[in-house]
């Protein structure tokens, strides 16, 4: 397997299970027990958190398509129930925790955390704040709650390639959404969810700027992957990814 088909392989199934835990119920249905006004302010602590004590616009700056303003609002709201370290620690013994409950006593988690270890060792500091940030929490020892969590920062990794493609492309953070939403017709109501306001405005005519900026988002990735494992270790890298989302899917 090639770098590339690697990279465009992995780009759906990894978006769609890496954050799966985040907004589940199993993670955000306690956090009025540890003190959080609601959910969402427990995400944006939570996610953001691995930045430190910071301005909310620095958090806005790593979370791509969410509004400035409901960041904001979010993480002012959570960031003084136990600081942003021990936000972020919950935050990932969640992460750890959703992962533990599907994976366990699944086969090849070894070899698939040894590679995906190498993957994200491979990639450069530059423009991947929160990914870093992912990066430097302490992993979990065990194979199950480590492979969802290295699972997390490779969606991390992806998410982080994108805002920069995205903003090399000339798309802003609403037309972002609004273009990825198109074909649904379900656009303008996430970008709501994720803040924005309406009126919203025509997109139709940027549907070709959001394919180019999914391709650069590949070719951001490539290079790591065609440094960091063989060809046969990238099939092989596919095929277990492929194997855990199913388990994670059912």
């Amino acid at each position: 397997m090639s770098a590339l088909e690697c990279v465009q392989a992995l780009a759906q199934p990894v978006g769609d299970t890496g954050g799966k835990f985040m907004l589940h119920p199993e993670t955000i249905g306690s956090c009025k027990d540890f003190g959080y006004p609601n959910g969402f302010a427990y995400y944006v602590v939570g996610r953001g958190g691995v930045l430190g004590d910071v301005d909310a616009d620095i958090i806005s700056a790593a979370f791509g398509p969410f509004s400035p303003s409901l960041v904001r609002l979010m993480w002012e709201a959570g960031i003084g129930v136990e600081g942003a370290k021990a936000g972020a620690q919950r935050f990932a013994e969640a992460c750890a925790s959703y992962g533990r409950k599907r994976l366990v006593d699944v086969d090849g988690l070894d070899r698939f955390i040894e590679l995906g270890e190498r993957v994200v060792d491979a990639v450069p500091l530059s423009g991947n704040s929160l990914f870093v940030g992912w990066k430097k929490m302490p992993r979990p020892t065990d194979s199950a709650g480590g492979a969802y969590f290295l699972l997390h920062l490779l969606r991390e990794w992806r998410g982080s390639a994108h805002i920069m493609a995205t903003a090399a492309s000339g798309l802003t953070p609403v037309e972002s959404i609004l273009t990825r939403y198109l074909d649904s017709g379900d656009g303008e109501q996430i970008a709501t969810k994720f803040g924005w306001q309406s009126p919203f405005p025509d997109v139709k005519h940027l549907v070709e700027v959001r394919v180019a900026a999914e391709h650069l988002t590949d070719l951001l990735q490539e290079p790591v992957y065609e440094s960091a494992l063989t060809a046969q270790e990238r099939g092989e890298f596919s095929a277990s990814i492929e194997s855990i989302v199913h388990l994670l899917t059912e």
